[in-house]
């Protein structure tokens, strides 16, 4: 153990770590958790992990016991997002371990740091349809980045090294470590491992410089050029690269979905977000542009509408991307770099030089002044576009928020102009009701400091709201804005403009009251109807030293404006009926 992590340990409080000493596996486990510096764990205890958190008992780790397993991984993948560190959750065999696919699936998409440890039966019994026995490393093959089963505790150690090492570097990504009770129970002389050599894995890849200059001539000949960035460039720390760049080639910036915040919305070369209900100025920069520069982007469906044919039609494409298989997977490129994307912008900024692009930017200015963001205000009408706007104005755009998945996470995207990395978490690759709520859990525990406003819907919200137990319970200040319009909001659009207004299972009217809700958890709870009720409301809300629920009663028929309907082109944007 290396001299700088022994004074880690003495500054927090931990006990000294012997090597060599005959230890039990869930011991062994424990040990390379600190030696990996992980203070929180999220989980939910069962039977075949009980050694493991019989050596929790009174252990320095901060566990938090979440209600449901699925509430437990998000709130690892919140911690996650807003810290850059991997986030580890724990569960037993079984129910337990299948309960976190959907959060695997989910950290998986948006390549999310994750350790996921399960508990099995023991080995004696595998096979053999044992009460709790479910084979969770072939179940979750297709969703992890890797995955372990751990046959004898003399590999553990050198395979949580492994875990955490891929799970952080390259492309990041979810993990799963399996653990046969019998490993946990077995003894072995403890060891760690100093380095991690895996065979076949190139964990960061370094631009050439001939990459790298051909990058930036392709680059310098444009007159319309956009940067598409992604959130390679949140994973990657390269906001500060990234704003560098732009501003010295005097580029505009459009910010995918899974990048907002890497660029700051407020930014004068910001076009925020763009495709299926992107804005206007994005979309058309994005058509007419003569090079689109992707840095840490997929160019995935929402973006394209899956006409990659006619995707960006008049540009070449240059895209850096640290993950091989994604450069040229879904769109025709001129120019690929397979590299970092922070490193790349680092070597290329000193050979950048500005563009000849001050009419094409003066072109963007004029669209994005002529098509905002807006809709109909309506009287004593509460829009659920006020809300996300008074969240915004209340905040300055300094908080960390998370979203469920529907209409309120498009309008979140839209009207939450965000500055900082690491403030949007949402789910946007799988589209995970539910993961707003356990993700803020997180996020507010990474972030004591800061204000974290859960956004949902009162769909989503009913998928994890037994966590509400826990903001209780540890006292954790989530602000919870639920954009309440009574039924399946994305759904009701959907039908409405694509099935003929014929509604089908989207009714919600039945839902609980969620001021009685939240109180009976011991959770203040709060509700506006009218714009002057939100406003008085969430004032109450923000200053309120715990958590919150507020149930932002809005209108139901509201549909979510720009719109590209799925099949169609990007210049085929819907406007709404302003």
């Amino acid at each position: 153990m290396s001299v700088e992590m022994a004074e880690l340990q003495k500054k927090n409080g931990i006990p000294p770590i012997q090597f060599g000493e005959e230890v039990t596996g869930a011991e062994t486990l424990l040990r390379c958790l600190i030696l990996e510096q992980v203070e929180y764990i999220f989980g939910y205890p069962g039977g075949a992990v009980l050694p493991i958190y019989d050596s929790l008992y009174g252990s320095y780790f901060k566990h938090i016991l979440t209600r449901h397993e699925q509430g437990a991984i998000h709130a690892a993948d919140g911690y996650a997002r807003a810290t850059g560190k991997p986030g580890v959750c724990i569960a037993t065999s079984g129910p337990g371990a299948t309960n976190l696919v959907t959060g695997i699936a989910t950290a998986q998409m948006d390549s999310v740091p994750l350790v996921c440890i399960t508990g099995n039966v023991a080995q004696s019994l595998i096979g053999t349809d044992a009460f709790q026995e479910a084979n969770i490393t072939g179940i979750t093959i297709p969703i992890t980045k890797h995955s372990y089963f751990v046959r004898d505790i003399r590999d553990l150690p050198r395979m949580v090294k492994e875990a955490f090492h891929i799970a952080t570097t390259g492309r990041p990504g979810p993990v799963l470590i399996d653990i046969p009770k019998d490993v946990a129970n077995a003894k072995a002389p403890f060891t760690y491992p100093d380095q991690v050599e895996i065979r076949g894995y190139r964990a960061s890849l370094v631009p050439s410089d001939e990459e790298v200059q051909e990058f930036v001539e392709a680059v310098s000949e444009a007159k319309r050029p956009v940067i598409l960035a992604g959130g390679g460039i949140i994973a990657a720390q390269a906001e500060k690269e990234l704003r560098d760049f732009a501003e010295k080639t005097r580029i505009p910036v459009i910010n995918t979905f899974m990048g907002l915040g890497g660029f700051p919305g407020t930014h004068e070369l910001s076009l925020a977000m763009p495709g299926m209900h992107g804005n206007y100025t994005a979309n058309q920069a994005l058509l007419n542009a003569d090079c689109v520069i992707g840095l840490g982007a997929r160019f995935d469906d929402r973006i394209t509408m899956g006409r990659t044919k006619e995707f960006a039609p008049k540009a070449r494409i240059v895209h850096v991307d640290i993950d091989p298989a994604e450069l040229g997977k879904n769109v025709e490129t001129a120019v690929t770099v397979a590299g970092d994307v922070k490193s790349t912008l680092a070597k290329a900024i000193p050979l950048a030089k500005a563009c000849d692009s001050e009419a094409w930017i003066s072109q963007l200015k004029e669209w994005r002044e002529q098509y905002p963001y807006k809709y109909k205000k309506d009287g004593d009408v509460l829009k659920p576009q006020a809300v996300i706007e008074l969240l915004y104005n209340s905040t300055d755009g300094e908080a960390i928020v998370t979203t469920d998945v529907g209409q309120h996470q498009m309008w979140t995207a839209q009207y939450y102009k965000f500055k900082h990395p690491r403030s949007f978490i949402s789910s946007g690759g799988l589209g995970t009701m539910g993961f707003g709520f356990p993700a803020a859990i997180g996020a507010q525990i990474a972030h004591p400091d800061r204000t974290v406003i859960s956004v949902v819907g009162d769909g989503g919200f009913q998928m994890t709201n037994q966590e509400l137990a826990i903001v209780s319970q540890y006292n954790i200040p989530v602000k919870v804005a639920i954009v309440n319009n009574q039924c399946l909001g994305m759904v009701r659009q959907w039908q409405e403009l694509f099935y003929d207004n014929r509604y089908s299972q989207i009714d919600l009217t039945c839902s609980p009251d969620f001021v009685k809700l939240a109180e009976a958890y011991g959770v203040k709870g709060l509700r506006a109807s009218t714009p002057e009720e939100a406003e008085a409301v969430w004032a109450e809300a923000l200053a309120h030293d715990g958590p919150v629920v507020v149930d932002f009663r809005v209108a139901q028929e509201e549909n979510v404006y720009p719109m590209v309907a799925s099949g169609n082109t990007l210049d085929q944007m819907e406007l709404g009926d302003d």
